[in-house]
């Protein structure tokens, strides 16, 4: 039932949404590190193999290599990538966790998916960074002709790391344009470590039209996301959470329309803030700006696409309707053309509608809402 543009539905949140709605909604996420990603059992049994030492249970592992104490601040919590690194070190495990990386979340509802990593970080026993990125594809593509799911991969440099290699991968981002990479990206520890620092890599993959992304306003203050978009020409930025404490940039970021990728629970854990009800993102999303959610690393925050998406619906108390236009952020700001972005836009809103009549949410009881 409408009543002129609205309908009831538009009003129910929180807790009051189906789960199996939360899941069946089209997502997308734009913010995922291949290698922050792992299957915890795939881990498991990638590590036996590779000679490291395996606790008998789960809980012994997680809290061996990826303990969820939140005293692990953002120096530690970057060593966790240490541990997974050392199991993606060749093309079956790489194309392996790639692959289930792509399902698991296709499985959550993810239309289109953005998987982030550094090829050099996989190099240890002989794999070139061509060849790194050539065995992810191939996971993410086994993937995509198993489900529903269309993916994009984003080569990210590393801030501690000397310039001349992040050209290198900037080049790689640039060989690979349009054969599965649609962006270059810069990480790592955000202090003392600016970005202006690898200026000729985001000047090449601007000179050739590659689009950039750069973590910037989670570990440092706002300049460094002002320094991410007047120096480097980040087209999103990754995380943006203190981008509140400069109010004038944050204007800009809004009518700019540039999209930030949160990642709740890994500001969270990370301690870049103390708690969710002081995270900026209902304050962003009132302000209106491009708010898009995503899981940056599911097995180190011990998260999902669907867990994510619950945890914002209930912290923030969202209604139905800003839950679909938190969603419809994410198509909007996906690096595809603008012909598969239009598609999608579309097939997403229909899916909308037609999911509301499915559970039949206009009718529920209006307690609820």
């Amino acid at each position: 039932m409408k009543t002129g543009d609205f309908r009831k539905s538009d009003l129910l949140r929180g807790a009051a949404i189906p789960e199996e709605l939360l899941c069946a909604l089209p997502k997308t996420d734009l913010h995922c590190h291949l290698d922050g990603s792992l299957r915890l059992e795939t881990f498991m049994e990638l590590g036996r193999a590779e000679g490291l030492e395996m606790p008998a249970t789960v809980e012994a592992v997680r809290e061996k290599y990826f303990p969820a104490d939140r005293e692990c601040c953002m120096p530690e919590f970057l060593k966790h990538f240490d541990h997974t690194g050392a199991v993606l070190q060749n093309t079956e495990n790489l194309t392996r966790v790639a692959r289930e990386l792509a399902l698991d979340f296709a499985a959550d509802g993810v239309w289109y998916l953005e998987v982030r990593f550094c090829p050099l970080m996989h190099t240890q026993k002989g794999l070139t960074p061509d060849e790194v990125v050539s065995a992810v594809h191939a996971g993410l593509a086994a993937a995509s002709a198993e489900a529903e799911i269309k993916t994009g991969i984003i080569i990210t440099g590393i801030r501690t790391i000397d310039p001349v290699r992040s050209l290198e991968l900037a080049r790689l981002a640039v060989d690979w344009k349009g054969r599965g990479v649609v962006a270059f990206d810069l990480a790592g520890a955000e202090e003392a470590y600016p970005a202006k620092n690898h200026l000729e890599a985001f000047y090449h993959v601007m000179n050739n039209n590659q689009n950039v992304t750069i973590h910037a306003g989670e570990g440092f203050g706002p300049e460094s996301i002002h320094q991410a978009l007047h120096h480097c020409g980040a087209n999103r930025i990754g995380h943006g959470t203190r981008l509140e404490e400069d109010p004038d940039l944050m204007a800009y970021v809004a009518n700019n329309r540039v999209p930030l990728e949160i990642c709740l629970s890994s500001n969270l854990q990370s301690c870049v803030v103390d708690d969710l009800s002081n995270h900026p993102f209902r304050y962003y999303m009132r302000e209106g700006l491009r708010v898009t959610l995503n899981t940056d690393n599911t097995l180190f925050a011990r998260t999902s696409p669907l867990k994510e998406l619950k945890l914002a619906v209930n912290t923030f108390d969202l209604t139905l309707l800003e839950t679909e236009h938190l969603l419809i952020n994410g198509f909007k700001s996906a690096f595809l053309s603008e012909h598969d972005k239009k598609e999608m836009l579309q097939e997403a809103l229909s899916t909308f509608s037609s999911l509301r009549d499915k559970f039949d949410l206009d009718n529920l009881d209006r307690r609820r809402m």
